[in-house]
Order: structure tokens, then sequence, then C-alpha cells
């Protein structure tokens, strides 16, 4: 019957993504081959795949952990909760305040999109629009998304003791920007919270005061999102 149809390499795949659902945040390729009964090159030949379109992720360290599709999917499942409905009057609200391009970042793979923006209201400001993708290696909301989800170096580890990141001139030597994690009220980590614009409107005070504002509206967030 067609209801009994099976498909053993989805199944195989849909068993490393369960092996996560007891809350570990990385897994080694031993321990998933434990967890899952499945031969280490299976799960290295599955991995690929599911690596591919952001189900999985594999870190330098050769740890794998959950990738953002899962979240995303997660949050369009959830037909109650819209995360747009919370995070859009906070980007509002920071580019009220700041006059600064406010933005969530979410990491894609190799990637970093722009899932929601408030472009700020200087003539000369940092524009960008939603969906836009840059790069991981370079950028204040950069390096909070690395440091979140996986980032194994001694400067991730700063970036998660300070719990901030600011960027002077990395991905653009005219623009500057301040990023704060943001995260879910069961403390899982959604995305980097950042604000972005000219590099001579980011002095020292200014830096000081995006970091509060940040600071202030993740954490205000952390409530509402589940």
């Amino acid at each position: 019957m067609a209801g009994e149809q099976r498909v053993e390499a989805v199944e195989r795949a849909f068993s490393i993504l369960g092996a996560f659902s007891d809350g570990t945040r990385s897994l080694s390729l031993t321990e998933l081959s434990r967890r899952t009964g499945l031969y280490p090159s299976t799960i290295l030949r599955l991995a690929a795949s599911l690596e591919r379109f952001g189900y999985i992720r594999r870190d330098q360290a050769g740890a794998f952990w959950l990738g953002h599709t899962l979240w995303r999917l997660g949050v369009l499942y959830q037909a109650n909760f819209d995360l747009a409905e919370f995070v859009r009057p906070v980007l509002r609200y920071l580019c009220g305040e700041t006059g600064e391009t406010a933005a969530l970042y979410v990491r894609e793979g190799d990637k970093r999109i722009c899932l929601y923006r408030v472009n700020g209201t200087h003539v000369i400001r940092s524009h960008l629009e939603e969906g836009a993708e840059l790069p991981l290696d370079r950028g204040a909301s950069a390096h909070i998304l690395m440091a979140y989800t996986g980032g194994v170096s001694a400067k991730y580890d700063n970036v998660r003791k300070q719990g901030y990141v600011v960027s002077l001139g990395e991905r653009d030597a005219d623009a500057a920007a301040v990023s704060v994690p943001l995260f879910g009220k069961r403390g899982e980590f959604v995305g980097a919270l950042a604000l972005t614009g000219p590099l001579r409107r980011f002095s020292e005070d200014n830096q000081l005061w995006f970091r509060k504002l940040l600071v202030e509206q993740a954490e205000l967030l952390k409530s509402s999102i589940n």
C-alpha cells in the first residue's frame, strides 16, 4: 500500500536530525553513529546533502550542529507565532532612536542573511535589503552569528564572553556596526541584532549607546520569542 512505502535514505537522514532531539547542541561523528546506529561513512554521505539544504552543518572541529533551515521551518509551523510581528517594532524603535539602519541577521550555511531590517533615517546611511546575503568572515553581526553557531577560536570565545561585537570598517571601509545576540525565552539562539551606519557616526560614546539600546531590546524580545 502507498501508505507503507518507505525511502530508506530519507529515514536515515531523519534519524540523524532526530539524534539531536534531547537538546544536545552538537555531536561528534562517533556520537552520531552511536545514537543512530549508522556507519560513519553513511552519516557523512547523508550529512553532505543535509548540509547543502541547511538542515545540518559541520564546524571546523568536525562536530555536527542543526542548521538554520530547521529553525525557519519551525517558525513557519508555529502559525500562532510570527517572529516579524515582534522584531519589526523593535527595529523601528532602534532606527528611530539612533537614525541608523537596524537589522536582524541569521546564518544560512556560509552566509549571513538580512532577515528583517529598517533602513536608517539619515541621508547618508547603510542601506540593506531584506534577504541580502553577506559574508560570515567580517562584520559585527557575522562574528555574533559565528560565535553562537559553533565558531571555535579564541576570538569567538571572547565574543561569547563580552556578549557584543563592534566592527569598524571591516566589510566596508566607511561603515561600522554594533551587534548583540538575540535569544528566545528558552535560551535558544535566534540571530544577531545590529545597528549599522557610516563609520564617522560610530564614536566611542555612540558605540556604548548603541550597545546599550541593542542589549535592552534583545532582552525585551527574549520574553516574546517562543
